[in-house]
């Protein structure tokens, strides 16, 4: 599919996101998991427990510099297989998992492999990932490991984040496949590159209210502090969240809102690009029943459903595949499953 190097690769770190790979178009399909593979390599940094946060950042700075648009000379080359190295023995001990030594042992192949990529493609790779890597950059900044519980200051910072964690992938994903696919070339750029962004935030903000246990678990609450009712700390024991629950149900009805700009952005792919439209699509339908799952429940207690079950999303994925050679089949199921989930169609 991509690379016999890597396909091993793309298979242990995203078993979901690698079925959407096999469905893009054969133009895009490349570009699309190479900045994945990096994004992902980026977030393993960000996130690793065995170094300090000064560290990581350090590191976050070096894997960033490696991706640039310009082909590498010899001496860049001998610096990237430096850098590599270094972030592979950085990362490496007895807590590794898996899904992480595979990646990371598969980094120089797909440094190889971008290296044969054209420049356009390229660009908008340093582009999304300097972006993504100045979210993480921020994160390690603002959230100290120090056992406390560090929140945002504003909805304004909120929305920033899903932007530079997720609505720049929407940018990257619109001019790329604007670029290369004949049909897209016509969509209105200014028009679908908002969509892009809200798309993008609709899913962030989805795993940001599904994640909260977790990440206040780790000192990070992404909910305003302006808005939040309770202190953050107090978030960490699930009653509070009779004091959170308006901020709560005011961002999953934001996130329903942003989800409905991301239906207009699949049902404006054309009909005859079924793969890109599949690829769109699914992530979008998996969004409404998560929100109602938050809707429902107490998003504070680690022992509530928070995730959409297999046979959930095959369903839908199979909902989808038949409803995709009409726009009006496509918005209908839309609707269906945001009214099931309980959002108005």
């Amino acid at each position: 599919m991509l690379d016999p190097g890597l396909d091993p690769v793309l298979a242990k770190t995203s078993r979901s996101f690698a079925i959407s790979l096999r469905v893009l178009p054969r133009a895009t399909r490349r570009a699309v998991a190479l900045a994945y593979l990096f994004a992902r390599a980026a977030d393993t940094i960000a996130d690793t427990e065995i170094l300090p946060a000064f560290e990581r950042r350090r590191l976050l700075q070096a894997l960033g510099a490696l991706v640039r648009t310009a082909p590498p000379d010899k001496g860049e080359l001998a610096t990237r297989d430096k850098v590599l190295a270094e972030i592979r023995a950085a990362l490496s001990g007895p807590a590794e998992v898996e899904e992480e030594r595979a990646l990371l042992e598969g980094l120089p192949r797909a440094f190889e492999v971008w290296d044969e990529e054209p420049a356009l493609e390229r660009a908008l790779t340093e582009r999304v990932l300097a972006t993504i890597v100045s979210g993480m950059d921020k994160d390690l900044e603002r959230f100290p490991s120090n056992g406390t519980v560090r929140a945002l200051e504003t909805r304004e910072e909120l929305f920033d984040y899903c932007y530079r964690v997720a609505g720049c992938v929407g940018e990257f994903w619109t001019a790329l496949h604007r670029a290369r696919i004949p049909s897209l070339q016509r969509w209105n750029e200014h028009v679908m590159l908002e969509r892009a962004r809200r798309f993008g935030r609709a899913l962030q903000l989805t795993n940001v209210l599904r994640d909260v246990p977790r990440d206040v678990a780790h000192g990070r609450c992404y909910l305003p502090r302006t808005e939040l009712g309770c202190a953050p700390e107090e978030l960490r024991d699930p009653r509070a969240f009779e004091k959170a629950r308006p901020l709560f149900r005011d961002l999953v009805f934001q996130a329903d809102r942003d989800a409905r700009e991301g239906w207009r952005y699949a049902c404006s792919i054309p009909v005859r690009e079924p793969g890109l439209r599949l690829a769109t699509a699914l992530p979008l339908l998996l969004a409404h029943p998560t929100l109602g799952l938050l809707l429902r429940g107490n998003p504070l207690d680690p022992r509530q459903k928070r995730k959409v079950t297999r046979r959930r999303v095959l369903g839908l994925a199979g909902a989808a595949a038949l409803a995709l050679p009409s726009d009006a089949a496509l918005l209908r199921l839309f609707k269906r499953t945001a009214r099931d989930s309980g959002f108005s169609p």
